[in-house]
């Protein structure tokens, strides 16, 4: 006879297994499902290297009965993604990597596809992680991820068996995933699609870049001609940034804490100064490190009536929020993600988005003509994990170049542009020591 303990953990183990079969999704309204398969159309049209590969995975079945968990914007870009996951033959479980980057309208047009959705625009914290542990208790063989937090989550809640491997989107979430691979707790192969060539050099630059100023203009409508902006951090988000913004007619001033890419900001006519004497001259501040506190509470007391503080990393601690929230006195809703902030000096501060990412908060993230790159990697990514099962050691690799390349091609092909070949002699004289002068 059974305990009355036994029966009642039963009962439990019975509930929660009919909770997750039966829960396939959560997401805010089914009914915004038509407009987001219009978005999905619109996104497909400008996205025709992915759409080469989905009719390769189509007809090639590569993921046929393979789990995939994601972790991602939960955009139209995306849903072409995983689509094409899904025409390979995979199960796909998605979750949204920020809690306010989610179009509703997609993740319902998706769900109703019977895509295993949870991700809602305007998530609390808690339910941001309850959204990942979902997505995590499926027994996944590839874990996709924006930022590593369903790779941290795995790890921390051990649940790696099984795992065939998994790959990682931006470049904070790398850093993350090399230190896990540092201190030998990664428990899986990775795939850093972020350091693919087709990804960081478009997708950071030209994005970022691109998606950044628009989601600052939608925010604020402000002018950006004349203006200071101040971009801190020059990596290929930063310098994205700031050559966009130049480009409109702001004067920038980057700041960096790496002496290398302070000198290559400066070649690139660039003003780099310190961030303690850029906050008292800055019009817009741009955070674009993966670091914390960037802008911190000295630096925003230190700023002129009137600065606008933005974030392009992925997490929202770039900008010390919290310390704003402390020395302010009075907080008022502009308009839809600008808050005003008024100091007890009395000067006003703009905060955007929320300290989150102003590009996917405020505006729509990258172009499809982007992303495009970035998840034709993601896909191959994928591809390659399940086709090499096994014989890849538990570390943070790049997406083989020759997969890259292929990349390159196909997009330059659906852009018209065709381009030269080596000839035998050439690749006769690349490939040889004693040819010279």
């Amino acid at each position: 006879m059974l305990l009355p303990d036994t029966l009642s953990n039963l009962f439990s183990l019975v509930i929660n297994h009919y909770y997750v079969v039966a829960m396939s999704f959560k997401v805010k309204d089914l009914g915004l499902s038509s407009k987001g398969r219009t978005q999905i159309e619109w996104a497909e049209i400008h996205m025709p290297v992915l759409r080469l590969i989905r009719e390769e995975f189509y007809k090639d079945k590569p993921l046929k009965g393979i789990r995939i968990s994601a972790v991602l914007h939960v955009t139209k870009e995306t849903a072409v993604l995983v689509k094409t996951l899904v025409d390979g033959g995979a199960e796909v479980w998605l979750a949204g990597s920020n809690p306010l980057s989610t179009q509703d309208d997609v993740a319902a047009a998706l769900a109703e596809d019977g895509i295993h959705v949870y991700a809602w625009r305007g998530e609390s914290r808690d339910e941001y992680y309850w959204c990942i542990e979902r997505i995590s208790e499926v027994n996944p063989h590839i874990v996709v991820d924006d930022g590593a937090d369903l790779h941290a989550h795995i790890h921390a809640k051990n649940l790696t068996s099984g795992i065939y491997g998994g790959t990682e989107e931006t470049t904070t979430g790398v850093y993350r995933l090399r230190m896990l691979d540092t201190s030998g707790k990664l428990r899986y192969p990775v795939i850093a699609v972020n350091d693919s060539y087709t990804k960081y050099l478009f997708d950071n630059r030209y994005g970022t870049g691109q998606s950044t100023v628009d989601g600052v203009l939608r925010a604020t409508n402000i002018l950006i001609a004349g203006k200071i902006a101040v971009v801190a951090g020059y990596g290929w988000v930063g310098r994205g940034i700031a050559n966009r913004l130049r480009g409109m007619g702001a004067r920038v001033v980057i700041t960096e804490v790496n002496p290398i890419k302070a000198l290559e900001a400066v070649m690139d006519g660039f003003e780099v100064m310190t961030i303690n004497k850029a906050c008292e001259v800055g019009d817009l501040f741009v955070t674009a490190t993966g670091n914390i506190n960037v802008i911190n509470e000295e630096q925003i007391a230190r700023m002129k009536d009137g600065a606008i503080l933005a974030n392009a990393g992925h997490f929202n601690v770039e900008i010390n929020v919290n310390a704003l929230e402390r020395i302010s006195i009075n907080k008022k809703i502009i308009r839809d993600n600008l808050v005003e902030y008024v100091l007890s000096n009395g000067r006003r501060i703009y905060l955007l988005a929320e300290g989150r990412l102003v590009n996917l908060v405020a505006a729509e993230g990258h172009p499809s003509e982007v992303m495009d790159l970035s998840f034709s990697n993601q896909a191959y990514a994928i591809k390659y994990l399940v086709e090499n099962r096994g014989k890849l050691n538990n570390s943070v690799y790049k997406l083989p170049k020759e997969l890259d390349e292929l990349i390159a091609k196909l997009k330059l092909r659906s852009m018209g542009i065709t381009i030269d070949d080596l000839s035998d002699e050439q690749r006769k004289y690349l490939s040889s020591w004693e040819l010279g002068t």
